[in-house]
């Protein structure tokens, strides 16, 4: 089993519950996927112990990699479902992100680049894609799944 967290940090949000999970899909106005719900309700957001992602093409950032830094919980000044201007809808609008989803991550680059899911091709009960986004705007996707992209991640920062 994966051990995400290095620690708590401000992106970490309230204990999460069948109410603030239904609250959020609500104000996103997606469903979230279970693998992040899953880690959701271990800790709700915080710092990345594996940070690196792996690519077959590079980034702004490195040749073959791009690095996350926090998971963005639900909830709270920093959750995704937050308003304000910390949450992922206030990200993609102040960014210039694809309106494709929901920005699940504090990058080091400081919102040069994202990494969200992608629910352009999700059907029911289909989880969406993770997809990188750089300065060019492009979804480049990385992971089939949430699940799948946590599974990526190694390195150490």
């Amino acid at each position: 089993m994966i051990e995400p967290f290095a620690g708590e940090d401000m992106f970490t949000g309230p204990a999460v519950d069948d109410a603030l999970i239904s609250k959020a899909e609500e104000r996103l106005g997606y469903r979230l996927p279970s693998s992040y719900l899953d880690i959701l309700r271990r800790m709700n957001g915080g710092l990345l112990r594996r940070r690196l992602c792996p690519t077959s093409f590079p980034t702004s950032w490195a040749d073959d990699h791009f690095e996350v830094r926090s998971l963005l919980g639900i909830g709270g000044d920093h959750g995704i479902d937050s308003s304000g201007g910390r949450g992922s809808r206030d990200l993609i609008s102040e960014w210039g992100y694809p309106d494709i989803g929901i920005v699940l991550f504090d990058m080091p680059s400081g919102g040069h680049d994202a990494v969200m899911l992608d629910y352009r091709d999700c059907g029911s009960g289909d989880e969406p894609a993770v997809v990188y986004i750089d300065e060019d705007r492009v979804p480049r996707r990385v992971a089939r799944d949430f699940g799948e992209f946590l599974g990526l991640l190694g390195g150490q920062e």
